[in-house]
């Protein structure tokens, strides 16, 4: 195991970092230092061993196929709830889809392992992974497909969270979300969203896992010290007169989305020795996808996380060696240290959502033609404290802050002008919520969509091999 940093200095705050962590607790460096790689090495290997994963392939079947991978992810999910005295809710929403990649109805099903928060049950915090795989041909359900890093990298992280932050209890809720249909069109993640608007969940954040145990890329380059966390800049469903505010404010790059990948980083920063979360900003990868655009197509904050380094000559291929370039997406291709260090990662940030307060509401600001600035919220039902924060409007993180313990301050000699302001929470335990940008682009407030959102389909892949 890379080593973690169990003890720390009491105060980090550095333009280099992300959201500075100004508490150190030790319960997360204890809960980070329980993922175990050989634990992941084992899950991923049982994946792998029911061939394909492939959304249409057969359900039936104990030992082949997504129906025998999603009973399998359902007993997992009972044993650690065994294990906790019954602490998961398992959960199976599924739709029916047609389509381009699904040709015939098709049931996609997910599994959800929901574990009740203990104060505010309706505040959750999902991490999120799609068991399906697949071959160079989308519609290819019969080949072998081992999908060991996509999503089979994902699925460890989320079952290895659940084994681990199951024994603990948390006020809001953690959902650990395995999904199918990811390959066919992201329909997977509409199943899952559609089922937060109907079970009216607050989603605080949706940490979408895709991709995340690989450390050679293809070009050569070797990394196992960072890895990539997506957020979208400007929300996906703000209306025009919401962006007009966002244009003449700012606010294009402090959406909830990105507050959450600073947070995620300030986490990195913090507890973890040698890795660290390089923030990306665009929602994913250019012209690709993945799951979190349906969480955000419902207005709710995702990210995604996915690996420094990739390597396309083992995503979307058939097993095989080309010209003596070997192509798969097989289990030799997984670095299990580093997606130890991935998890770690994820284990902390959804342990220290669940356990802040929720983030404050209705920030905003004031303060033009004069010299200082007003900021003013409604406070968080279970926050001790607030801090405002600001920062240069070219800095990328949040940087100055002051704790408050009213609703309001005023920053005297601050020019509203000049910076880009939020406002956290902090409970009575020092855990703190992520930053809130004032106004609707920063709100973690859900935003539904004005009309039915249009399906997020990624752009095909080039081949690698030309």
């Amino acid at each position: 195991m890379r080593g973690l940093v169990l003890a720390l200095p009491l105060l980090l705050v550095a333009p280099a970092l992300g959201q500075p962590v100004t508490i150190q607790h030790p319960q997360l460096a204890a809960l980070a230092a329980q993922v175990s790689a050989g634990r992941e090495r084992a899950t991923d290997t049982s994946l792998v061993a029911f061939g394909t994963r492939h959304t249409l392939s057969d359900v039936k079947s104990d030992a082949r196929g997504i129906g025998a991978a999603r009973r399998w992810v359902q007993a997992q999910f009972s044993d650690f709830s065994k294990s906790c005295g019954g602490c998961l809710e398992i959960q199976t929403p599924s739709q029916t889809f047609t389509g381009a990649r699904v040709p015939k109805p098709a049931q996609v099903m997910d599994v959800l392992a929901v574990q009740r928060g203990t104060s505010d049950p309706g505040r959750v915090i999902v991490i999120s992974a799609h068991m399906d795989s697949r071959n160079g041909d989308v519609l290819d359900a019969k080949g072998d497909a081992p999908g060991a890093n996509d999503d089979g990298s994902g699925v460890s992280a989320v079952l290895e969270a659940a084994r681990i932050l199951s024994a603990q209890k948390f006020p809001a809720t953690i959902v650990y979300a395995v999904l199918s249909g990811e390959e066919q069109g992201l329909f997977g993640g509409k199943v899952l969203a559609d089922y937060a608007v109907a079970q009216n969940w607050r989603v605080e954040a949706d940490l979408n896992n895709d991709i995340i145990g690989n450390t050679h890329g293809l070009s050569g380059v070797m990394d196992n010290t960072h890895v990539r966390v997506f957020s979208e800049g400007s929300r996906t469903n703000e209306t025009p007169q919401q962006a007009l505010a966002r244009h003449e404010a700012g606010g294009e790059n402090d959406s909830p989305s990105r507050n959450i990948a600073r947070f995620m980083q300030g986490m990195a920063d913090a507890y973890m020795n040698g890795f660290s979360a390089r923030l990306i900003y665009r929602p994913d990868r250019f012209r690709r996808g993945g799951d979190h655009h349906e969480l955000l197509a419902q207005g709710f904050p995702a990210v995604r996380i996915t690996e420094a380094a990739e390597n396309y000559t083992r995503q979307h291929q058939n097993v095989r060696v080309e010209n003596g370039i070997p192509y798969g997406d097989v289990l030799e291709g997984v670095d299990f240290d580093y997606l130890a260090q991935v998890t770690r990662l994820n284990v902390i940030t959804l342990a220290a959502l669940a356990l802040a307060p929720a983030p404050p509401t209705g920030v905003t600001i004031a303060g033009a033609v004069t010299p200082d600035t007003v900021v003013t919220w409604k406070p968080a039902t279970d926050a001790a404290f607030h801090r405002v924060w600001w920062r240069d409007t070219i800095e990328p993180q949040w940087h100055f802050n002051r704790q408050v313990s009213a609703n309001s301050a005023t920053l005297a000699g601050i020019n509203i002008d000049d910076w880009f302001f939020g406002v956290s929470a902090f409970g009575a335990d020092g855990y703190e919520s992520p930053v809130v940008y004032p106004g609707a682009s920063g709100s973690f407030d859900r935003m539904p969509p004005q009309a039915a959102p249009k399906p997020f389909i990624p752009a095909p892949a080039p081949n690698p091999a030309h």
